[in-house]
């Protein structure tokens, strides 16, 4: 038997429950939203694998980058 998740699950009082995915995207979107008002940008940071494609590390740091509004992305291409 697979434990593998197939339905997002969102914390509500300290326990996981299933929810749709607009649900567990909302969350997520208001999650970095609080951060953003919060603390501005350059509280938020992302890091890119070199194991997935160019492709999806240009479209990580354009997520940081222009929607963000934040430079600090860091990946371990460089190494």
């Amino acid at each position: 038997m697979s434990q593998r998740l197939t339905t997002p699950m969102v914390r509500r009082d300290g326990e996981l429950r299933e929810a749709t995915w607009d649900e567990a995207l909302d969350r997520a979107a208001a999650g970095f939203r609080s951060v953003l008002d919060e603390h501005g940008p350059t509280a938020f940071g992302m890091f890119s694998c070199s194991k997935t494609t160019n492709e999806v590390n240009y479209a990580a740091q354009k997520f940081a980058r222009t929607v963000i509004g934040s430079n600090n992305i860091d990946s371990c291409n460089r190494t």
